[in-house]
């Protein structure tokens, strides 16, 4: 209903889990870690656990942009079900033929050795990813960790993440399933976003859905935070009804007496003031003075009981990854000499402004930036030289370009310093988040939709004829008719984009790489692509 008034592609605070607008907080960061370790791991369980709304979906759905080309994976989404059930289920993911019916557990489990066997054999890894896993009962747990008995002489045959609520942890530690725990290679519990982690969360979403405005001031996500306890899907809920308050009242910021409205809206009668506090304030700092003096030792050896380290592995290569940043690396002039590299390529003029950011020295240059939250295939498909955000080991920010990739070796441009690092590695520290330069076509503003008119409809028909192998000359509409939109749509499928049928920045960014060849310095070298 807002997104027009706001300038907005789309909704910004959709509790659907897009991976293009996964935040990466440190949090996120260690959990994808995790999961890809499980991955790579050649046997056993990850385990990955979060409360309700904290993203452990999210950070799923970009684990499976990110597995790599060797992987199979089984994703089971609801696993209430019979030991039976289950091994049917992950015998239809992976496509595998057997009896229908009437298919024992033993024919079910023969069937899944036979294909994990010959996918072995073809240096395939198979990994089974099952979300909800505090649904699972005691006894199909239990046949999971039978499935891991499938193994050769050198390695299991198969890898199990099991994402799920808290109760998951209390569930492994059953003494019926003290076998499984102990095959638990990896595992991590998924908290809420600390309050600085709060304002960036709102800030990147409102980036990648096209607001570059500031609507929520730093007084509000603080008490946006204390609102939301830093979980993502309340964060969600409570900017979606806030935006949707100052657009009912023509205003184009968030105030506080908006967002409590929204907050009594969203949270109902969590927020009601029926029960009174105040009367047992004292009892209640008593008690609490007596948790407090009573589990002291036990709260200081396990404050945070289920966030386990990395596995040994895990943390030497993060730590071997580590070494080869600068330290030290001053936050802003990081991010500064990553753009004056970017703009470098493209043989453009850069200068640090007080006011002026980088996008739109850009713009005076012709020129358009494109930010969003993608994986090492988005650079790829998009073949740009980018800034990229990491995270160190610390958890402290900077920033490097990325000018080539080649083969599993990437060149980084760190502090004005060339240096050459592994894909693999480089992906542990980066946080999914990108900017590149594009040129946007003729008479172009925010996107070509349906309906427009003008020189930027001419141009995208000449794209897409130019995408279709048409090098003719010949006179292209000037309107964003019908045929034109099935034209975008069939563009859009094929590059595994979003079939709208609008032109915004990323369909245009892949036009006119499809259409001219690779407008502008390409990120892989020939040959690579």
């Amino acid at each position: 209903m807002y997104r027009e008034y706001f300038g907005l592609k789309e909704a910004p605070f959709s509790i659907a889990p897009d991976p293009r607008y996964l935040f990466m907080s440190k949090g996120h960061q260690e959990a994808l870690a995790h999961l890809l370790y499980g991955i790579r791991n050649d046997g056993g369980f990850a385990l990955l656990t979060g409360e309700v709304g904290t993203g452990k979906t999210t950070v799923c759905r970009c684990l499976l942009e990110q597995v790599p080309e060797d992987t199979d994976i089984a994703f089971i989404l609801n696993p209430k079900m019979s030991a039976g059930e289950l091994l049917a289920s992950v015998c239809d993911e992976l496509e595998i033929s057997c009896p229908h019916g009437s298919a024992s557990v033993k024919v079910l489990v023969d069937a899944l050795n036979a294909y994990l066997l010959d996918a072995h054999a073809r240096g395939r890894k198979t990994v089974l990813l099952i979300e909800e896993a505090q649904n699972l009962s005691a006894d199909v747990l239990e046949q999971l960790r039978l499935l891991t008995n499938l193994e050769t002489n050198r390695c299991k045959l198969l890898q199990i993440i099991l994402v799920g609520q808290p109760e998951l942890q209390e569930k492994v530690l059953l003494p019926e399933l003290r076998q499984l725990a102990q095959r638990i290679s990896a595992r991590y519990h998924l908290g809420p976003l600390s309050r600085d982690e709060v304002s960036a969360y709102v800030s990147h979403r409102l980036s990648v859905a096209g607001m570059d405005r500031q609507a929520f001031p730093p007084p509000i996500t603080q008490r946006l935070f204390r609102l939301s306890k830093g979980i993502p899907r309340l964060i969600n809920l409570l900017c979606d009804r806030a935006l949707l308050g100052i657009y009912v009242q023509g205003q184009d910021r968030v105030s506080l007496p908006v967002l409590e409205q929204a907050a009594r809206e969203v949270l109902g009668s969590a927020r009601r003031k029926g029960f009174p506090w105040k009367a047992y304030r004292w009892a209640a700092a008593a008690l609490l003075l007596l948790l407090l003096c009573g589990g002291a030792l036990l709260f200081a050896s396990s404050r945070h009981p289920s966030r386990h380290p990395l596995p040994v592995a895990a943390t030497e290569r993060l730590s071997a990854a580590t070494l080869q940043w600068p330290a030290g690396q001053p936050r802003s002039r990081s991010k500064e000499l990553a753009f004056r590299e970017l703009f470098r390529q493209w043989d453009l003029a850069y200068a640090p402004r007080e006011r002026e950011g980088a996008c739109t020295q850009a713009q005076e240059q012709g020129m358009r930036c494109f930010s969003r939250q993608g994986n090492i295939r988005s650079l790829l498909l998009l073949n740009r030289p980018a800034v990229l955000r990491f995270l160190d080991s610390e958890g402290r920010e900077f920033y490097a370009a990325l000018t080539e990739l080649q083969g599993r070796q990437a060149t980084l441009v760190v502090g004005g310093e060339p240096r050459r690092v592994e894909v693999g590695e480089m992906a542990l520290q980066w946080t999914g988040s990108f900017t590149l330069l594009w040129k946007a076509p003729p008479d172009y503003r925010v996107e070509i939709r349906p309906g427009s008119r003008g020189p930027a409809v001419r141009w995208l028909a000449e794209q897409l004829a130019l995408a279709r192998g048409v090098r003719e000359k010949r006179a292209e509409p000037a309107t964003f008719d019908d045929a034109l939109v099935r034209q975008v749509r069939e563009f859009q499928r094929a590059k595994g984009l979003l079939p709208d049928g609008v032109a915004g920045a990323e369909t245009l960014i892949h036009l006119s790489t499809t259409a001219e060849g690779g407008a502008g310095p390409p990120l892989l070298r020939k040959g690579d692509a």
